[in-house]
């Protein structure tokens, strides 16, 4: 049996129980409540600083960052891809008397708390703005260390969800990181956004204005430090993890069969030699170019546009009961044994959604012209937004399904894992890569200056752009990279689907044995399990 990670919003919790045991067997919550709650309630704290991580771009947009400086802070996500890397670890080096999950549990969250103390004091100077230059490369190391204590939390209390609660329970441990990371993030992103604006606290929350927003990112960033602080003591002192108490009456699992770290590292070396992973890695890692234009860059370039970046952040708000309700409605198209069908289906729809978030961003200054935003655009963008959303999930829970129906039942959890950790890969490289080319494609033109200075000086550096400031003129954009991106995309987007379809077919159309990775003592291994 395995109980492995789930990214927010994007990875899945796989939980393969004995099904003997439990598989027909009614939940039963009594005596789980506060189990869950404390579940649920570490991961929202999880969800804290991905949500403050996602938050930085839009500050730094504000405050005249670059699109190589966004691209270059974009690394601060991937820890959460990349978990999969020490997870086998975080799984089999433990102080026993302390507790398997709580000896990683316990320091990940003193150390997130410590690291928010810190940022608290320094990051406003770090972020720039009033003429200071951004500190992105420090910005980067710190939040992709916060990213990494997050991700790695997310691992200890994975596995602890499986020992905490009862059997016929433990399926609740995958709602409670869906809906905790989902409201952390909420709370670290959306709710912080919009109460560090003075426009949005004054409209809505005030009626005396004042020429701040209610909290500022150290106010914020301590508030949550002391709570990880407060909540990981009242944890370490208090919570105890199960042990041989509950070992007679069975209806816990006390004993984890996990492999060591040998076997778990073996395992994802044996997985990436197989052809049919080596065919499905390569359509994961490409697949999210078509889409990395729009998710990536459009956000930001509406904020360049002038749209306030505390609206854009609440537009989330109105999609969130759909993210919930998508899962379920598509699980009933991706439950048969085609699941993939769905997913080829799902890219052309996005694929004209995308193009549509463009021609949205090409024509924002003339729909917002004269600094008011009308309401008919912030339904436009809701509208696309939401459109874009149920086909993005279409695809995601249709990959889900299949990498559920392929993976080795005997490594469930690693295997699943290792697939999810080659899907958000490709996103997160392209989504870097996009970024730092923006700037690259970008044509500037130094105006309002005489001819030779406007002939030598197009804006390419910091120094440049200063130079022409200097001598009265304005740096202005002939050509944005960005609608060549979201062209090259498109093209590709198109080009991708025709060469690859095949090939995916190809892989729904291999028996369920190409894909297993433990080939020997496959009824020994299953009867164990």
């Amino acid at each position: 049996m395995s109980l492995r990670r789930r990214q927010n919003s994007k990875e899945t919790l796989l939980v393969t129980e004995d099904k003997n045991d439990s598989h027909h067997e009614k939940t039963d919550i009594r005596g789980d409540r506060g189990n869950i709650l404390l579940l649920l309630f570490l991961y929202i704290l999880q969800g804290i600083p991905l949500g403050l991580i996602a938050a930085v771009p839009m500050l730094l947009q504000n405050r005249g960052a670059s699109y190589k400086q966004q691209a270059e802070f974009s690394f601060a996500y991937w820890p959460f891809s990349l978990k999969l890397l020490w997870a086998p670890i975080v799984d089999a080096v433990y102080v026993k008397r302390f507790g398997r999950r709580k000896s990683w549990l316990v320091p990940c969250q003193y150390l997130i708390g410590a690291f928010m103390l810190f940022l608290s004091w320094q990051v406003d100077r770090w972020l720039g703005g009033d003429g200071v230059e951004p500190n992105v490369p420090l910005l980067t190391a710190l939040f992709f260390l916060l990213n990494f204590l997050a991700a790695t939390q997310d691992i200890a209390v994975d596995g602890w969800a499986l020992t905490m609660l009862k059997r016929v329970n433990v399926g609740y441990a995958s709602t409670c990181n869906s809906v905790g990371q989902t409201a952390g993030y909420f709370l670290g992103y959306v709710a912080f956004i919009a109460l560090e604006s003075k426009e949005f606290c004054n409209t809505y929350l005030r009626t005396v204005p004042k020429d701040e927003g209610m909290v500022t990112l150290p106010e914020f960033l301590w508030f949550w430090a002391w709570c990880f602080l407060v909540a990981t003591t009242l944890v370490a002192i208090f919570k105890k993890e199960n042990i041989a108490k509950h070992k007679d009456d069975g209806s816990r699992y006390t004993e984890e069969h996990e492999l060591n770290i040998y076997e778990s590292y073996k395992i994802l070396i044996d997985m990436v030699r197989m052809r049919p992973v080596q065919i499905l890695a390569g359509i994961l890692l490409t697949v999210k170019v078509t889409f990395a234009a729009c998710d990536a860059v459009t956000s930001l370039k509406l904020i360049d546009a002038g749209v306030p970046k505390e609206k854009l952040a609440l537009l989330v708000v109105p999609i969130i009961p759909l993210q919930i309700v998508l899962p379920l409605v598509v699980s009933r198209y991706t439950n048969g044994p085609r699941p993939m069908d769905v997913y080829v289906k799902a890219i052309p729809y996005r694929i004209v959604f995308a193009s549509i978030a463009s021609m949205i961003a090409y024509f924002t200054p003339h729909m917002i012209a004269g600094g008011e935003v009308p309401i008919y655009y912030y339904v436009l963008l809701v509208v696309n937004y939401g459109i874009y959303q149920i086909f993005l999930y279409c695809m995601f829970v249709a990959v889900m399904a299949f990498f559920a129906k392929i993976s080795d039942p005997a490594v469930g959890g690693t295997y699943m894992t290792f697939l999810n950790t080659l899907s958000n890969l490709g996103g997160n490289w392209a989504n870097t890569v996009i970024l730092w080319l923006v700037d690259v494609l970008t044509w500037k033109e130094c105006a309002n200056v005489d001819d030779s200075l406007a002939d030598k000086n197009h804006c390419l550096t910091k120094k440049q752009t200063q130079e022409c400031t200097a001598a009265g003129g304005e740096c202005k954009i002939v050509f944005d990279g960005y609608y060549i991106e979201s062209i090259v995309c498109i093209i590709y987007g198109i080009v991708w689907l025709l060469c690859v379809r095949k090939w995916i077919n190809y892989l729904q159309s291999l028996p369920n044995k190409a894909w297993l990775v433990v080939k020997t003592n496959k009824a020994a291994t299953s009867k164990k399990s």
